[in-house]
């Protein structure tokens, strides 16, 4: 990212945040400017923080770690208001004074902005509206739109968005939303910006410029808590790292006195070594169980647009294959697609599992000829929120469970309990309702789901999305452990390192078209970039 393009942000830097600066920025950090002290959270039948304790310097990047359910994004929403004043126990020191927020408003007024792990936008809004909503550029009550849009475009130039500020967020894709989200924060008078996993739903060379841009506001006296599961981007730019572990505090790390690594972060984190983050797999591949043929997709609403185009590729039994591709490759489009035909129009080609035509019209035609689908999106597209895990888990595959249209509820119990176990669900009970789960737990409920479901083809859409580093070699365990019992797993991520630790065979894709099939003994990350850049010429 260009530097005079953070440098154009409006956002006002408080005085007393203002320290010696040289030629390298922000050289040295005044006192804390912020202090939880004590914290304590407790939810029905468990406590999810006790006694927490987390100092940020004025100026720095801090970057919090820990399991899923560690209690990182339960703290930060005691600290931004989430959880006013009165649900919480300890005390909340911003510049120095005590804070008791009733909400998030109340943050946010002394310039404490949090990004969510979970998108908060309004999908039947346009970008501009949703980056302004509730800071609306207005006189006299009246909305000055053509600042509105100026700006907008300003914002979404800084984060690397080419969108019109009039596009809808319904129709651009969860990595662009972040990144729609993020230029919300940075519209306001942001003094302490709280991201949550803000690089989780990016491909390599935005979460660059998110990260080059961070460093951009540490160098203007701006304070940042990140919360991510991504150790080498915390090395990257991290002054101090705080870790968490089953609710409290391990431990506070100074990255450059402590020399801190990867190993020690994970070993805080998990409490023993993680010496390998990728289970060790002998393929054992057999006959080919599923082939694309032909496929091409046009887009559902711009008819004359095609997303896709001659995509082919199979998938042999007991094999893992991996596509590799840039924002916008046209990953999530095909899965969607070949899944009951639940994105696009227009859509032609041939689907083959073991050697025969199948109709994947639509979802449940999709689910009996052995299809599943985990979605990049748990929130919006693979979880019942507002239900339990033991439903969730069962939805998949209720005719296992029911005689004569009615569920045997015991055996939904016990089928629930046993996938709680074998993906380690951290929940008090599997009765606990989804959405109080934390984001890696959802994830770990949408995993169990379809592998109930018993596919022949499994498709993973960036499986491992906001999960830490000990839950993602589970999750890695469960899927060798599907190819070893002859299935087929389809696996989209945008993290190479994780292509290349899990695949056997990678597709990349550009521009809604394949662009190279790499063998894994043959595969590289700079390989791999070369065809996922291969542009249509």
């Amino acid at each position: 990212m260009r530097p005079e393009a953070a440098v154009r942000l409006r956002i006002a830097a408080s005085p007393s945040l203002q320290t010696d600066q040289g030629e390298q920025g922000v050289n040295k950090v005044s006192d804390a400017i912020l202090e939880m002290k004590n914290i304590t959270k407790t939810f029905p039948g468990v406590k999810a923080l006790s006694n927490v304790n987390l100092k940020v310097k004025a100026g720095e990047i801090h970057a919090l770690c820990g399991e899923n359910g560690a209690g990182k994004s339960t703290l930060m929403k005691v600290l931004s208001g989430v959880y006013p004043h009165g649900t919480y126990e300890g005390d909340i020191l911003f510049n120095g004074e005590v804070c008791q927020f009733k909400d998030v408003k109340d943050s946010e007024r002394l310039g404490i902005v949090i990004i969510h792990q979970e998108l908060a936008l309004i999908p039947y809004l346009s970008i501009a509206e949703n980056i302004f909503l509730g800071n609306e550029r207005a006189s006299r009550g009246v909305i000055n739109w053509n600042e509105t849009t100026v700006r907008t475009k300003e914002l979404l130039e800084t984060v690397g968005l080419k969108e019109s500020p009039l596009t809808g967020v319904s129709s651009i894709g969860v990595g662009k939303q972040q990144l729609v989200e993020i230029a919300k924060a940075l519209s306001k008078e942001v003094k302490l910006l709280i991201l949550d996993e803000p690089t989780a739903a990016l491909n390599e060379d935005d979460s660059e410029n998110l990260l080059a841009l961070i460093l951009e506001l540490k160098k203007r006296g701006i304070a940042s808590i990140i919360i991510s599961h991504k150790l080498n981007e915390i090395e990257k730019v991290a002054d101090s790292v705080t870790i968490l572990r089953d609710g409290q505090t391990i431990k506070t790390l100074d990255m450059k006195l402590d020399a801190v690594t990867e190993d020690v972060i994970i070993k805080g984190m998990v409490g023993r070594d993680l010496t390998n983050r990728y289970p060790e797999r002998t393929p054992e591949l057999g006959e080919t169980i599923f082939e694309l043929k032909d496929w091409e997709v046009y887009h559902p609403t711009q008819q004359d647009r095609k997303m896709l185009d001659q995509i082919n590729l199979h998938i042999r039994r007991g094999e893992v294959v991996g596509i590799a591709g840039l924002m916008g490759a046209g990953r999530t489009e095909l899965a969607m697609s070949v899944f009951g035909k639940s994105y696009g129009k227009r859509i032609s080609g041939k689907v083959y599992i073991h050697g025969k035509a199948v109709d994947v019209s639509d979802i449940n035609k999709a689910i009996e000829s052995g299809l599943a689908y985990v979605t990049e999106d748990r929130k919006q597209y693979g979880l019942v929120l507002i239900d339990d895990i033991k439903r969730n888990i069962s939805l998949s595959n209720l005719k296992k469970l029911s005689r004569r249209g009615v569920i045997n509820e015991n055996e939904e119990v016990l089928v629930a309990e046993e996938y709680r176990k074998k993906l380690n669900i951290k929940t008090p009970s599997i009765l606990q309702k989804t959405v109080n789960l934390s984001g890696g737990n959802q994830q770990k409920v949408v995993l169990s789901k379809w592998i109930y479901a018993q596919p022949d083809i499994l498709i993973l859409d960036e499986p491992t999305r906001g999960i830490d580093v000990g839950a993602k070699y589970e999750i890695y365990s469960i899927i060798n452990k599907l190819a070893a019992e002859g299935r087929g797993v389809l696996m989209i991520s945008s993290e190479l390192p994780e292509i290349l630790g899990m695949c056997d065979r990678i597709y990349t894709m550009c521009e809604g078209r394949i662009t190279g099939e790499v063998e894994r003994q043959d595969a590289t990350q700079e390989l791999l970039m070369k065809y996922m850049t291969r542009s249509r010429g």
